[in-house]
């Protein structure tokens, strides 16, 4: 009887071990394109690139931001061939009303951490520079489902460097030693 017992509690754990019940990661990819502004050096300019992520249970989860900025200082005669790009690693918090499946809407917020890459090349007043500085970003938006699979997002961040940018001591002197700025995207997003 014991060895039956042993059998049975066996089979028992077996079975509920093995008995799934459906998870819903709910995992997304967004190409979009923005426009930076309100940044201390330079002026409103064109940025794009992707987001890429996914939500445990709905609510809570992780995503990866890359971003690149082409002329963010100023144009070519003005600062040579310049450019920002920004990589983020970010806890994203957002609640899907209308579920995780079909159409719906999820408000979400954003922050984390990452890199803050500044380069520039053929300045008249320095040679070629680039810096990759740590720096944080936090924002917000909101992504609506039409399906299952396609949706669009949009997106407000602020970004900002952590410690000195070498790229703008060189070329500003000390009166500006970090990068922030904000950034507004749309794009469409995949699940």
């Amino acid at each position: 009887m014991s060895d039956v017992l042993k059998a049975l509690r066996f089979v028992t754990a077996f079975l509920v071990l093995s008995w799934s019940v459906p998870a819903y990661a709910d995992g997304f990819i967004s190409p979009w394109i923005g426009a930076n502004f309100a940044q201390e050096v330079g002026d409103g300019r064109t940025v794009f690139g992707f987001t890429g992520g996914g939500m445990g249970g709905g609510v809570i989860g992780g995503e990866f931001d890359f971003g690149y900025s082409p002329s963010f200082f100023g144009t070519d005669s003005t600062f040579g061939d310049n450019n920002v790009m920004t990589m983020m690693g970010n806890i994203i918090l957002g609640i899907p009303f209308g579920g995780q499946r079909g159409g719906g809407v999820r408000p979400y917020g954003s922050g984390g951490v990452g890199l803050i890459r500044s380069s520039a090349q053929g300045l008249s007043d320095v040679t070629d520079v680039s810096d990759n500085s740590f720096g944080w970003n936090l924002g917000g938006g909101v992504m609506g489902y039409f399906g299952d699979h396609f949706g669009i997002r949009g997106d407000l961040r602020f970004f900002r460097t952590i410690g000195l940018d070498e790229l703008l001591r060189a070329h500003f002197g000390g009166d500006v030693t970090e990068i922030d700025f904000w950034r507004a995207s749309f794009g469409v997003v995949f699940r």
